[in-house]
């Protein structure tokens, strides 16, 4: 999942945000006509095109993780038997929420933040957490940009620095593969595309609680990164909507030399037999459910605010719900596509270094630059395809000795896992309970011009936030101390650090409760229906009322209600 681009798009979503939304504490005071705040909102941007809007949201959902994150799961949990709780997940979950934040930005004409406040302002919350997922985002997934920013300068080198032996980095074990005679080489002879990773590029310490002194040129490579992400949102939706036609296209054409070029490799159909062979005791473990939920949010940019920012920009009508299944199947497509090009490689590498395939997908985190760099180096003009490729993995897209450690550390609790459950239970609470599945369908009727099957309610209602806490339950039974690779277990203060990270998000949705019941006059029961109501009609509606479409927030009975009743 591509967090840098979320961040990029939340960027671009604060450069024309609205001050259309009344803050939760004015929310009784809402009326119909026309009324001061009303006569002063802004017209909010649009994609000059639907292509610009479809490419913008693959080039946000479909990054690295694609690339490198699914292949590796589906290895760690069983190979072919982890596309069950995928699936499951993918249908269950991921199609409806995906569908529920774009109609939900597309609907109100706003970003993810104020979106939540105007139409269930008693979870206001859920916008703010996402923002604060964004901000860990920032901190630590704009690494791996930085890392094949770091791969694109030494691939214009007349020899590639991973193709051979003479480095300074390089150890006495360091061995070129080459043919099949490798009976001359020691036990415990590495490959110099390895030792390029782990010695030059990261300098890996001991351990996490090792973190050494500041790579100073992956501190450069960051700092232009982030230079880059800069210009590519700086004049918002309109910049953005540019940058999309390469970014977004481009990863296609090198994604498919991969394949090709590893489907040709000697290996390569062990690799893929390895990568679809089921394993059909993984599906009792607890933990390939939690994977397989946190992959389907991770790629899909679920609970980010993403999603609704770039559908913000839509037309009024556009037609979402066909959108939102032609994306998402591009998405899982492209995820199941490089499963094959990774693995074909693995196979080959597996074969030429005569070790088992799961010595090399035990890498994680960095698969895509060990099995790239070397994929490359076998190709003619090896320093071109280098630089296409790296360019490819900066357009998908901690500088210390311990920074993997880190990195791992982040991924874990801070943008996946139980925050992101967490965050799609209250989402599926939100409209599926208080807002209310029928109005939220009837939404998205005045804009398509046609209902959603009725499946779609049932999911926001029960079966996505029954899914989702059955496996949050679970992964909390099974619960491990997080593995770092190499015999490396994360130390006691590392877990508690991690599990702040993931509190410093879900913990913003009570906190929001409080202060808006707070801040709000009546009863608690008067209060909570008060926040339970649309603040007003959404600005999108209301450009539309000029029209004659008179669309309005509906304020009929809702399952909210029954449970305010219990109060």
């Amino acid at each position: 999942m591509p967090l840098t681009k979320s961040a990029m798009v939340g960027q671009a979503s604060v450069h024309q945000e609205t001050n259309a939304v009344k803050d939760s504490t004015l929310a009784e005071e809402v009326v119909d006509g026309t009324t001061e705040e009303e006569g002063k909102i802004q017209v909010r941007g649009q994609w000059a095109s639907k292509a610009e809007f479809l490419l913008a949201v693959a080039g946000q959902i479909i990054g690295l993780g694609n690339v490198w994150r699914f292949p590796y799961l589906c290895y760690k949990n069983g190979g072919g038997v982890f596309f069950v709780p995928y699936l499951l997940f993918l249908v269950l979950c991921g199609i409806p929420l995906f569908l529920l934040e774009t109609a939900l930005g597309q609907y109100t004409s706003l970003g993810g933040v104020s979106a939540w406040r105007s139409i269930c302002p008693l979870f206001g919350g859920l916008g703010y957490a996402s923002q604060v997922m964004i901000l860990h985002g920032c901190v630590y997934y704009i690494i791996i940009l930085a890392w094949a920013l770091f791969y694109l300068g030494c691939s214009f080198q007349s020899k590639l620095p991973w193709a051979h032996c003479n480095n300074t980095w390089n150890t006495e074990t360091c061995a070129v593969f080459e043919g099949e005679n490798i009976s001359g080489l020691p036990l415990n002879a590495t490959s110099p595309v390895m030792e390029f990773w782990e010695r030059e590029v990261l300098n890996v310490s001991d351990g996490v609680g090792e973190l050494g002194s500041v790579h100073w040129r992956l501190a450069l490579c960051l700092l232009a990164v982030w230079v880059v992400c800069y210009f590519c949102v700086w004049k918002g939706v309109k910049s953005t909507g540019k940058v999309v036609y390469l970014t977004a296209t481009f990863p296609y054409a090198m994604l498919l030399v991969l394949l090709v070029r590893g489907a040709t490799l000697p290996g390569a159909v062990e690799g893929i037999i390895y990568y679809l062979k089921p394993n059909h005791t993984r599906l009792h473990d607890p933990q390939v459910w939690m994977d397989a939920g946190t992959q389907i949010f991770f790629s899909y940019g679920i609970c980010l605010g993403s999603l609704t920012a770039l559908g913000s920009y839509n037309k009024f009508n556009n037609d979402c719900y066909r959108d939102t299944f032609l994306l998402c199947l591009l998405n899982s497509g492209t995820s199941f596509l490089a499963g094959f090009a990774i693995f074909a490689v693995l196979g080959f590498m597996a074969q030429e270094q005569n070790i088992h395939i799961s010595e090399i997908a035990q890498s994680g985190p960095g698969l895509a630059f060990i099995v790239i760099p070397r994929a490359v180096s076998m190709m003619p003009l090896p320093q071109l395809w280098a630089v296409s490729f790296f360019l490819m993995i900066i357009m998908l897209g901690l500088d210390t000795q311990g920074g993997l450690y880190v990195f791992q550390i982040y991924d874990h609790f801070s943008c996946s896992g139980a925050s992101l459950l967490l965050l799609s239970i209250f989402q599926s609470v939100a409209i599926g309970w208080v807002y209310g599945p029928d109005r939220f369908s009837n939404n998205i009727k005045s804009m398509i011009g046609y209902l959603p099957p009725s499946t779609f309610k049932l999911c926001w209602r029960y079966l996505t936030p029954a899914v989702c806490t059955g496996t949050f339950v679970f992964s909390l039974v099974s619960w491990s101390p997080l593995k770092l690779g190499k015999g490396v277990v994360a130390p006691v203060w590392a877990t508690a650090l991690g599990w702040l990270l993931a509190l410093s998000s879900v913990s913003l949705l009570p906190l929001w409760t409080i202060y808006a019941l707070m801040n709000t006059h009546g009863t608690l029961s008067q209060r909570l229906r008060i926040l339970c109501h649309p603040v007003e009609r959404s600005p999108a509606a209301r450009k539309n009322s000029s029209n004659g479409m008179q669309l309005t927030f509906d304020f009929t009975t809702t399952p909210r209600e029954t449970v305010l009743n219990v109060l």
